[in-house]
């Protein structure tokens, strides 16, 4: 009887999928570069509705100048710690944020503060839904950054840094572990 040959593990990278053409520097240097476009336009944006049409003044360029350089803060803060969090906390954290930010946006136009409040909640909630969504359906049952380490196989990722003895079945600090066994409706 014939068997398939054993195929390298791969641990730390996905097998499948687009390869990765840029350094890791370069992907670094692309999220504060979209953080700071992103902020640029979110400044212009609160300082034209605040003007109104009028003539900029030295109050609305720092208005304008002051929401970029929050706005930055809270996108670079919700990027490196948004994937550590579990997929509900994630999705809600980004349609919180959407909410402040399209709310504050509204507020500047000299709308009412129930028009901007709502036009924010219903934003922030449609963005979260829909982000949760996305999160729901690409990451494992517990969610988060563990069951994304457990996908591409690492099992340093979904073990953390314990380090399992083959022939006791110990990890480094003593406790009992036991091997996965097979899927139940596999037999």
């Amino acid at each position: 009887m014939a068997h398939a040959a054993p195929r390298p593990r791969i641990t730390g990278r996905r097998p499948t999928g687009t390869p990765d053409l840029f350094s890791e520097r370069t992907h670094a240097m692309a999220r504060i570069g979209t953080a700071v476009v992103l902020g640029l336009i979110f400044g212009f944006w609160a300082a034209a509705n605040a003007r109104f049409g009028g003539p900029i003044t030295g109050w609305n360029l720092l208005l304008g100048f002051v929401s970029a350089a929050v706005f930055i803060v809270v996108y670079l803060a919700l990027v490196a710690i948004g994937p550590r969090l579990p997929r509900e906390l994630h999705a809600a954290a980004w349609g919180a944020f959407t909410a402040c930010a399209v709310g504050f946006l509204v507020s500047q136009s000299h709308e009412s503060i129930l028009r901007s409040t709502w036009l924010g909640l219903i934003s922030g909630a449609g963005l979260g839904l829909l982000l949760f969504y996305r999160y729901y359906s690409r990451e494992g049952a517990r969610g988060g950054l563990a069951s994304r380490e457990v996908a591409r196989g690492s099992v340093e990722g979904a073990r953390g840094s314990r380090e399992v003895t083959r022939g006791s079945g110990e990890d480094a600090r003593g406790s009992r572990e036991e091997a996965p066994g097979p899927h139940p409706s596999r037999g």
